[in-house]
């Protein structure tokens, strides 16, 4: 994605004045202390297609290294942070508001690197110059969110909508590596959802990807490892498939930067394994936090 991509504005006007001032000034403290970090989430989604929604929070991409700058930073503004999850997610809260520092995918796939911080879109958000994360990254990191209360091939759709001429297939490509199957589905879904625009998708890409199907096809079906991926696309619903069938969770092998401790961890964070009492209230579907506490 070209750093002189014409970015459509961010969302001023969804988020409330006093959450906007927290948002704001953590921005500015970052950019003042020239700590490298990406705005992604709502606000980079709004930047790539003009969809302006709701946010309840600030998705920032860092690098894990400079978690603990950024949070005595935090901390010298009186805001608390905290390693809510020590394999892809931190938090910082002021009140019942807070930030979310992402330096991997709740799956471990997608640690965020080097890579991320090349060619990046600038914009303002928040009246704030910031570094967008990349359209490509954005794809890679949305792909695999495949839970039952939370898919984001909308949001992929979306970005390829309005940006189809723009991506960098060959990197994207590269991006997705051996998981180029969840890529297939996603641009073949695409093709469903915008019938008259299957065209934007490179024809080049659609045949390396389909060669790479055919010629898996043809090849004898490799020694059975036992593995289950279903664990890399939703946390909760091959569950079964790990604890009762005997498969391997496809997060412990070499696909994942996960240890048996964060899946663990990350499972008990599902919201009906923490419903343990009536009324209780339920964590974030997809972050596990719970509403407007400490995690």
């Amino acid at each position: 994605m070209s750093s002189t991509a014409a970015l459509a504005p961010s969302l001023e006007d969804e988020v409330d004045p006093e959450t906007a001032a927290f948002y704001r000034r953590a921005l500015r403290v970052l950019v003042d202390a020239r700590i490298p970090f990406l705005v992604g989430g709502a606000f980079a989604h709004a930047c790539f297609t003009g969809i302006r929604r709701s946010t309840k929070d600030l998705d920032l991409f860092i690098r894990q290294e400079d978690y603990e700058r950024i949070a005595t930073l935090m901390r010298a503004e009186g805001w608390q942070a905290e390693m809510t999850y020590p394999h892809w997610l931190a938090k910082v809260f002021c009140g019942e508001e807070f930030i979310d520092l992402i330096f991997n995918s709740g799956n471990g796939v997608t640690p965020v690197d080097e890579c991320w911080f090349r060619d990046n879109a600038q914009a303002e958000v928040l009246g704030v110059p910031v570094r967008i994360a990349n359209l490509e990254d954005g794809l890679l990191s949305k792909a695999f969110i495949m839970e039952r209360e939370r898919y984001d091939g909308a949001d992929i759709a979306h970005l390829l909508q309005a940006n189809a001429e723009q991506v960098d297939w060959p990197g994207l490509l590269a991006r997705f590596g051996s998981n180029w199957r969840v890529l297939l589905a996603h641009l073949t879904l695409f093709g469903f959802v915008y019938p008259g625009e299957r065209h934007r998708v490179p024809q080049w890409v659609m045949e390396q990807l389909l060669a790479r199907l055919a010629d898996e096809v043809r090849q004898p079906p490799p020694e059975d490892p036992h593995v289950c991926a279903g664990t890399l696309l939703s946390r909760e619903q091959y569950l079964y498939d790990v604890e009762r069938l005997g498969y391997m969770d496809g997060r412990l092998t070499a696909a994942s930067t996960m240890t048996e401790t964060d899946v663990a961890h990350w499972t008990q964070a599902i919201p009906s394994r923490q419903a343990t009492a009536p009324g209780a209230a339920l964590p974030d579907p997809v972050t596990g936090a719970l509403p407007g506490a400490a995690h």
